[in-house]
């Protein structure tokens, strides 16, 4: 390393030290109450002294017969770096300690300096007269306390003339490093008035460029006569006026994007100053991450921000230099924004092109998983305590909103909140009867984010880049669920969840926190129950029973479920059991799945007229001519809810918009594409449209639709609708009124009817919070994908069998050449559900356990834990005739 590299790698902390001086200085000011022009002398002199000890110790006074040991002049002084050289200057400040005049030959070197910076202009003029002398061109620009693009590309090319790129190296370890100097750095210009503009329209362009020239050396004289050059202490008071840059309002960005996406473009492909920007990123993130934590320096100024702009357009961030060291730092110093701020970084970066997000996605998800591969994370050595992993999770946070407000957005179209709050049971909970307070009864957690940008990410029908592309897969691998379950509740500031950052979970562990939740507050009500029964004499009655009849099961069941949602709705979120009259099975999930499956089965049952079956896109809809009463829509809800709340998966067949107003948004004309494809493809034609619709057409603002039983019924989209024709002019509002009132308004009350029941069961829960829309529907049904080889692989085995036993070789070769159907039926039989569950049936945890040598036995199984009883028969033809007839004629329940 030469001397004008090791001067750049030197020059951040000398910076640093100063900034610690002025807050060494402020902590001494505080208990004064003085007027800020007298803080900003006293910080001015603190700094003045300070770096009359550095030049010093590291420069000397120039008289030879110093006797001040702590000056560099003196005889027998040790020569000391210019980071040891800052320390102690800071330390000499600090006791008083004795200060030399500057030697005669000394002051001619300071007086120039001075009468350099009270004529800046022409300083400036003459140093460009001299930029051919290597030496000089190293000195023209150590004034350059930030950038621009010009002096950039001015500094580049004077580099390249003399070979030497060590000057621009140097400005950039300096600037970079230092966060006054980067939010300074790339500044917009301000606009130009009308008549600046006629005024400049006659003017030689060379002159101009000399006059920008001269104003940008007069800005870099006047920074470096500023009193004060420590971030926290100079951005509170605001940028200059002689530097053509404008104090923007919170909701504007001051700093020239493009100019720095060019800067980086040309820098970036030379390697020595491509260390210098990562050196330099190392120096900063520390003290950016004091200012954030101590200094609050973003409250003064907003412009702050501009320094995490022009950072992030870095495009080697993701590269392994930077994973080391300097990204996680910065990440760290990022993770400490205030939460204001975030919102502006995400509003900002929401203007940015898919590439562009998605460049910074993969920065961050290169660190999560660069952190996550190289260190061994356990149940004692959990990834929440990895501070790069937790830091570069908050910042994809901010990409995430950023993706979700560039996305397109429908935040118009919300459903209303019930009018009558969800019943809370009449009994105490187990909080109060200890004496505290419910934690979620204002209701389920809400990002704070969120809140701060007044979106929610159901907003979003579409975004910038795919959701997915921010789930981390080796992250989920190693995610301790249960205690990051445990983080989440507690809310403490020293442990980080991951769960308040559902967008980087996949929904299999999404679905275990769930599980989670479920089963704690199932264990709760439990407990609850347990001490009624201790404090009142009531009768103990842990679980949610239900006794059913096969051939009554929506009266017995939903006639149940009535009586306890009016009764003691609380009693919905104890642990169900399923008992069928007659039958022997005892509970332990798999009953409770066929108990669901066939509640389902009826509901759906177009005979009982609830709801609507579409031949065409084989879907069921709520049926806004009903005979039904709103008390049995809630029950639908509630058995929803409780198949989510038990872990159990359902054969219901909804169009995406249900799911999506179950999560608070109204269907609008895009959701009849998938609810109703042939009305939608209508209403498309119509707005397409070329010719007069109202000639041609001839429709009005009154709709028609049939009854259960095929009648026709007229509906009036606006007052006298019959008389309203549709024209090229409002056809775009008929086609909105259309999609809202058959989504809507006509399923209006069953559906609100519906969601009350369901939220009766789901309302504390995170659901909302943890999950979108899509992953609702693969929560309540399950995939539709039925991947037998992965469920291959992860079935074990148990009474004898291996993966190499010939019975079980025949088994899956039986299974694999099965059609369609009959797979489901398999997949009835042994699990209790034709559905895989989340994740695919590589996640179904499936046991074949021998029942003994060969018989004419059929096989049997325990659907409440996937277990699968073969006996060893003889050939392949029995095994498959033998399951086969099991799997078909399978129903009902028996004890073994």
């Amino acid at each position: 390393m030469n001397s004008d590299e090791k001067e750049d790698c030197e020059c951040a902390p000398l910076q640093a030290e100063t900034s610690l001086a002025e807050g060494t200085h402020r902590e001494y000011e505080e208990p004064e109450i003085e007027n800020p022009e007298a803080s900003r002398m006293k910080r001015a002199a603190a700094k003045h002294l300070i770096e009359r000890y550095y030049h010093q110790l590291t420069e000397g006074c120039g008289n030879e017969s110093c006797s001040n040991s702590w000056c560099a002049s003196s005889v027998g002084f040790n020569r000391m770096d210019n980071n040891a050289a800052a320390v102690k200057a800071l330390e000499l400040y600090k006791v008083n300690a004795k200060l030399c005049d500057t030697h005669p030959s000394k002051k001619v070197t300071a007086s120039a300096h001075l009468e350099s910076s009270a004529h800046s202009n022409s300083a400036c003029s003459n140093s460009q007269l001299n930029h051919k002398d290597s030496h000089s061109v190293r000195d023209n620009f150590k004034d350059v306390n930030y950038l621009t693009e010009e002096k950039v590309y001015e500094i580049l090319d004077l580099c390249g003339e003399q070979e030497d790129y060590s000057p621009l190296i140097r400005v950039i370890g300096r600037v970079f490093s230092s966060a006054e100097g980067l939010v300074q750095s790339f500044r917009r210009s301000k606009p130009h008035t009308k008549e600046e503009l006629k005024s400049l329209q006659g003017k030689d362009e060379d002159k101009d460029e000399d006059e920008k020239e001269a104003a940008a050396c007069s800005a870099t004289a006047m920074e470096e006569d500023s009193p004060a050059s420590s971030s926290s202490a100079r951005l509170g008071e605001g940028s200059s006026g002689e530097n053509e840059v404008q104090r923007l309002s919170p909701d504007e960005l001051s700093v020239d994007i493009d100019a720095v996406r060019r800067v980086y473009e040309r820098l970036l492909s030379n390697e020595k100053i491509e260390a210098a920007f990562l050196n330099a990123l190392v120096y900063l993130s520390p003290n950016v991450e004091c200012d954030l934590t101590y200094h609050n320096v973003y409250s003064r100024d907003q412009n702050y921000l501009n320094l995490f702009v022009i950072v992030m357009e870095n495009s080697n961030l993701h590269s392994p230099e930077y994973l080391e060291i300097a990204l996680p730092q910065f990440c760290k110093a990022m993770s400490k924004l205030p939460l204001p701020a975030q919102a502006k970084l995400a509003g900002l970066w929401s203007h940015y092109s898919a590439e562009q997000i998605r460049r910074m996605v993969e920065t961050f998800q290169q660190l999560i998983t660069y952190k996550v591969i190289s260190n061994e994370f356990n149940s004692r050595n959990l990834v929440n305590d990895d501070d790069a992993v937790v830091a570069s999770t908050k910042c994809l946070k901010i990409v995430y909103y950023a993706n979700v407000l560039g996305g397109d957005l429908d935040m118009e179209h919300n459903e209303d909140e019930d009018e009558e709050p969800i019943p809370e049971s009449s009994e105490l909970t187990l909080q109060e009867l200890l004496g505290e307070e419910r934690r979620n009864k204002k209701g389920p957690r809400v990002d704070p984010l969120e809140t701060e940008l007044g979106i929610r990410t159901n907003d979003c029908r579409k975004p910038l880049i795919s959701f997915e592309e921010f789930v981390n897969e080796p992250l989920n691998e190693v995610l301790e669920m249960d205690k990051d379950y445990t983080f989440f509740k507690v809310e403490t500031e020293n442990k980080f969840s991951f769960m308040t950052c559902p967008f980087i979970l996949n929904a299999v562990t999404k679905n275990l926190g769930l599980y989670y939740d479920n089963r704690i507050r199932m264990y709760s009500e439990r407990r609850i129950t347990v001490l009624y029964s201790l404090v009142q004499g009531q009768q103990l009655n842990p679980y949610l029973r239900l006794k059913v009849r096969r051939d009554h099961i929506i009266d017995d069941a939903l006639v149940r479920l009535e009586m306890i949602a009016m009764e003691n709705p609380a009693d919905l979120k104890k642990q169900l059991y399923v008992e069928f009259e007659g039958e022997q099975g005892v509970d332990e999930g798999g009953v409770s799945k066929e108990f669901f499956q066939l509640v389902v089965e009826e509901i759906f049952n177009p005979d009982i007229g609830m709801f609507r079956y579409d031949e065409h896109t084989k879907m069921f809809w709520f049926n806004p001519s009903s005979y039904e009463n709103e008390g049995q829509y809630t029950l639908i809800g509630i058995v929803l809810g409780l198949a989510i709340y038990n872990n159990c998966i359902l054969d219901v067949h909804f169009p995406m918009v249900v799911y999506r107003k179950l999560m608070g948004k109204k269907g609008t004309f895009r959701d009849l594409a998938v609810a109703n494809p042939v009305l939608h493809q209508s209403l498309k034609e119509l707005m397409e449209y070329e010719g007069s619709v109202e000639e041609d057409m001839m429709i009005t603002f009154q709709i028609s639709h049939t009854d259960l039983f095929g009648n026709p019924l007229m509906h009036d989209l606006r007052e006298n609708g019959d008389k309203i024709p549709v024209t090229n002019e409002n056809r775009k509002e008929f086609v909105a009124q259309y999609a809202e009132y058959m989504l809507n308004k006509s399923v209006e009350k069953q559906f609100k009817a519906f969601r009350r029941g369901f939220h009766m069961v789901t309302n504390e829960s995170p659901l909302k919070y943890l999950f979108r829309p899509e992953e609702i529907e693969l929560l309540i049904c399950g995939s539709r994908n039925l991947d037998f080889l992965a469920l291959e692989e992860t079935t074990e085995y148990d009474g004898g069998y291996n993966r190499d036993s010939r019975i079980i070789k025949e088994f899956w070769e039986t299974l694999h050449s099965f059609g369609e159907e009959q797979k489901r039926f398999f997949l009835q039989f042994t699990t209790g559900t034709d559905r895989a569950p989340v994740g695919g049936l590589g996640k179904l945890k499936m046991i074949i356990a021998k029942n003994g040598p060969d018989t004419d036995r059929l096989p049997t199984s325990h659907t409440c834990f996937n277990v699968l009883l073969l006996p060893e028969y003889s050939c392949r033809e029995k095994l498959k005739e033998r399951l086969l007839k099991a799997i078909t004629y399978a129903k009902g329940f028996g004890m073994l």
